[in-house]
């Protein structure tokens, strides 16, 4: 059977250029062992029953691979993926539009799907549920409605807050899938598989100085290595060794830890403008000069993984080791 071709909109054709490191079949993905595991199983009984898979969520920190993983279920199940984002969706016309131009056993993946309006949202309900959707005709009291059928389809909803998707939303993924940290070891197989990729010699132990400095995200290590490779071409190394990672990650401002100047400027916020803590979100957002969003979705959950920082229902607070780290 010949192999479907992704669809992107033209906003999305550059996006799909930069993915090209990224794996295209299950079993080329790394870590995850227990979501690898689940999906193999989802995927191969649907392909036997000859049924859609049901509708996935994939919920973690960014940059752990849930757009990747979106592919991959495309490419396994051999249909397209069409690939949008929650922000794109301004009024209920276009969810209907992209619905109705779907074909039989197609996905849908929709990125920040906690940021589709309510509107949207109640929009997706009976798509989900039995491959309807309303669409209005007309407006004011002469207004009517009327009900299109649509092919069925996978939606794959992907986010890094849970917690602000409905109830009555959250209920309707048949499967819940949650990315961890991941952990150096597979980062570092990680670093040296790509490395290939991109023709480059690495040592071992500088991929895991790499991978340990990564923040336990995949997309960090790989823009990492891609740096470092930088620098070693600028001082003619042959290869990436440990010389190379140590004086290039210095030279970025990356620690021991992997902290960069926002995690540090953020840790020494709390610390010395305010005493260690307590202190709101808002807070911190106004001191920082940073959007609320980044912080809580791109900040402070590796920081609060390495025990640095706790969220208390009074607000943020540094823990000894957030303490001891930046004194």
């Amino acid at each position: 059977m010949e192999k479907k071709e992704n669809k992107f909109t033209p906003n999305e054709i550059s996006e799909d250029k930069k993915i090209s490191l990224r794996p295209k079949k299950i079993t080329e993905f790394v870590g995850q062992d227990n979501i690898k595991s689940n999906l193999k199983t989802f995927i191969e009984s649907s392909i036997k029953t000859k049924k859609n898979l049901d509708h996935i969520i994939l919920y973690g920190p960014p940059g752990l691979g849930k757009t990747t993983l979106a592919n991959i279920i495309s490419y396994e199940k051999n249909v397209n993926i069409h690939v949008t984002s929650g922000p794109a969706f301004t009024k209920k016309g276009d969810l209907v539009t992209l619905l109705s131009n779907l074909s039989n056993g197609d996905i849908l993946f929709i990125d920040e799907i906690h940021r589709l309006s309510p509107v949207i949202e109640e929009s997706l309900y009976p798509a989900m549920e039995d491959f309807k959707c309303d669409y209005i005709i007309g407006s004011g009291p002469s207004a009517r409605v009327m009900q299109i059928a649509i092919e069925k389809f996978t939606l794959i909803g992907a986010t890094t807050r849970l917690g602000l998707l409905s109830r009555p939303l959250r209920d309707r993924f048949g499967i819940p899938l949650q990315l961890e940290f991941y952990n150096p070891e597979s980062l570092k197989d990680i670093i040296i598989l790509n490395s290939k990729k991109l023709n480059v010699k690495i040592e071992t132990t500088a991929a895991f100085e790499i991978a340990k400095r990564s923040r336990g995200t995949p997309r960090i290590a790989i823009r990492l290595l891609k740096r470092i490779l930088d620098f070693s071409i600028v001082q003619n190394s042959e290869d990436i060794n440990m010389n190379v990672v140590e004086e290039s990650l210095k030279q970025m401002r990356i620690d021991s830890e992997g902290l960069d100047e926002m995690d540090r400027k953020y840790l020494k916020c709390i610390s010395s403008d305010y005493n260690g803590g307590p202190v709101g979100i808002e807070t911190l957002s106004a001191a920082l000069l940073e959007q609320r969003d980044i912080i809580e979705d791109v900040i402070e959950p590796y920081l609060m993984q390495k025990g640095l920082v706790q969220r208390t229902s009074r607000g943020r607070i540094l823990s000894e080791k957030g303490i001891n780290h930046i004194n």
